[in-house]
């Protein structure tokens, strides 16, 4: 990545370190000329009016941090590079004790992008329009505050699958199939993959197993429950569902590009540490969310 003139930070609003951490980064990327804007992750609104000529967005906190930042780059292509102030961090991509000491090489150029497949999901409640959502890591339809499984229809490419009964249903991507997902008991995808995971999630009496689907499918889960659910986009977007409603999820037209400079099959060499939560700061829970 060369000519790098205008640099965007975001940072977790709610931790007093990762806005310590901006600040420095925001200091030292102005004395090396750097024009800069920094604020909360959390105003995508905001920071998405601020992207147009925006060379590089860096993101200090975890992973949630992330997923807040591709919303606001979404539909643009702006790419991220991840300070980690959270505890597993795993699409961040630098340490927040080595961030000021490996920016001046990615200033220069140095690195390579790392696309990421998302997923586009299509919410039909009644009585409501259609809402239309964008996701990097999952798209859930899970319980609500009643403490009962819900069972959710599930149909690929237009045919009937099964009806899960359970807490959930799961549909990630590659990137969200290290978190929620295998949390469920997924398997974890090549972060490169473009295919499409499909987990329950605490099933009962019905298929337990996880699907890895073609990029290509459209997947339409169907709540069939009196009990009332939720839709969870990314974990940030929560909405209600009721008996009949439906959320129909296929790969997006949009990736989430970031900014890297460890070596490619890196992947594989941190995922045992990142699995145990050693990528974060030594001693910190993680306030990300």
């Amino acid at each position: 990545m060369t000519g790098v003139k205008t640099v965007g930070v975001l940072y977790h609003p709610k931790v007093g370190a990762t806005r310590a951490k901006a600040g420095e980064i925001e200091a030292f990327l102005k004395s090396h000329g750097i024009s800069v804007w920094s604020g909360s992750a959390w105003d995508t609104e905001w920071a998405r009016a601020r992207l147009e000529e925006t060379d590089l967005v860096v993101t200090v906190g975890g992973d949630g941090t992330i997923l807040r930042a591709v919303q606001a780059v979404i539909p643009g292509t702006t790419p991220i590079a991840g300070v980690n102030m959270g505890k597993l961090g795993f699409m961040t991509e630098l340490g927040s004790d080595e961030a000021l000491a490996k920016l001046p090489a990615i200033l220069e150029g140095a690195g390579w992008i790392d696309e990421r497949t998302m997923l586009r999901a299509e919410l039909h409640a009644a009585g409501r329009e259609e809402q239309v959502f964008d996701a990097l890591n999952d798209v859930v339809v899970a319980r609500g505050e009643v403490v009962r499984l819900i069972r959710v229809e599930a149909d690929i490419d237009g045919q009937y699958l099964t009806t899960f009964k359970a807490d959930g249903v799961i549909v990630a991507t590659a990137t969200g199939s290290t978190g929620y997902a295998v949390a469920a008991g997924g398997p974890i995808m090549y972060s490169g993959s473009r295919d499409l995971l499909l987990a329950p999630v605490a099933p009962h009496l019905s298929l337990s197993h996880a699907l890895v689907l073609p990029e290509t499918v459209v997947i339409e889960l169907r709540l069939s429950s009196y009990h009332p659910a939720t839709l969870s986009v990314d974990g940030h977007v929560n909405l209600p569902m009721a008996d009949g409603d439906s959320v129909t999820v296929q790969r997006s037209a949009h990736t989430a590009r970031f900014l890297r400079i460890r070596p490619r099959e890196s992947f594989y060499s941190s995922l045992e540490d990142r699995l145990k939560g050693k990528q974060g700061v030594p001693g910190r829970k993680s306030q990300d969310s």
